[in-house]
């Protein structure tokens, strides 16, 4: 592979990005033979195809997803090369991209804003999505980092704590069950669920702690990909949901949700700052990356003090710190 060109690496991430070799010829500028001509000649050299024909396109093979890595390698030491000359300049600029699971995002403005008190130059590409969305943004290096509950452990991370993270069950305040002290697991069985979608970590953690126990779904015929979907059905008397805590913090301070007084909640989990092990971050990323490891824990919200009073003795004084200290948490919130 001596005489690999960038021309020949931009080719193949693009045709596996686009999915065909008209697609990516046109993104590039040049035509489909020449396109199909860089392609084929690094097959030859490799001795392998690199991708492989589908009804929905090409797609690469376990040798295209090699060559995917080299070029986000590359990519990527060029992108720290320009951040530190940029840097070397006095300029303090970069881009970061982060990704950060749906519940993160009541708290990741928040620490975004802190850090750019101190880099104002630096460039902050934000992606909110679920779990598993998330997950696949750091295996495809879309993403410098992100934040989340429990890291993937199916490829190689690094990872950080940064601060506690709960899960609570929430119900309308006049709810039967709202004010009621030692509920049980079995106490809920009765109740209309709602639940998150497949693939977040909030409908896992849920799956988890009422394993064993029958319950009813809401007759709301939706599995809710949005946190304030579900808020706003609860709130509107639909049924009960689990949720982190980080979510609901505001309506439960306004009196818009009760939190329910269930023995085994809240279930504590951990947020994470995590990136991929061969992930090479650059000056800016590096720096935030620092940031969120050693300041982070200050932006988690907290609950009203008043609203934790029956909960477990050993986790409430967790949950409401003061304002500007630990707060709510749970591998849930995704």
């Amino acid at each position: 592979m001596r005489n690999l060109s960038l021309k020949q690496l931009q080719a193949v991430a693009a045709v596996a990005r686009l999915g065909t070799m008209t697609r990516a010829a046109q993104e590039l500028n040049v035509t489909s033979a020449a396109l199909y001509a860089r392609i084929r000649q690094l097959e030859e050299e490799a001795g392998l195809l690199l991708f492989d024909r589908t009804p929905t396109g090409l797609k690469p093979t376990d040798a295209g997803r090699e060559m995917l890595w080299a070029i986000n390698s590359i990519n990527t030491v060029l992108e720290t090369c320009t951040d530190r000359l940029r840097t070397l300049k006095g300029g303090g600029g970069g881009r970061v991209a982060l990704g950060v699971v749906s519940t993160a995002k009541y708290f990741a403005p928040a620490v975004i804003a802190g850090f750019m008190e101190s880099h104002p130059k630096v460039e902050i590409a934000l992606t909110v999505g679920n779990r598993q969305g998330t997950i696949e943004a750091l295996r495809n290096y879309d993403i410098d980092f992100a934040i989340m509950g429990r890291p993937p452990r199916d490829f190689a991370i690094e990872a950080e704590t940064f601060g506690p993270h709960p899960l609570v069950v929430i119900a309308a305040p006049d709810h039967p069950l709202a004010g009621r002290r030692g509920l049980t697991r079995a106490d809920l069985s009765e109740e209309s669920f709602l639940v998150r979608e497949e693939g977040s970590g909030t409908r896992s953690v849920f799956e988890e702690f009422m394993n064993g126990v029958m319950i009813r779904r809401a007759k709301l015929g939706i599995d809710a990909g949005s946190n304030e979907t579900l808020k706003q059905a609860v709130m509107a008397g639909l049924g009960i949901a689990l949720l982190s805590g980080h979510t609901v913090s505001s309506e439960v301070e306004s009196g818009r949700l009760a939190l329910l007084d269930v023995q085994g909640l809240p279930i504590r989990r951990d947020w994470y700052v995590v990136r991929r092990s061969d992930k090479v971050l650059g000056p800016a990323a590096d720096a935030f990356w620092d940031y969120l490891a050693r300041e982070g824990r200050r932006f988690l919200p907290r609950l009203p003090e008043e609203a934790l009073a029956g909960m477990d003795a050993e986790m409430a004084p967790r949950l409401s710190t003061e304002r500007n200290g630990a707060g709510l948490a749970a591998e849930a919130g995704e």
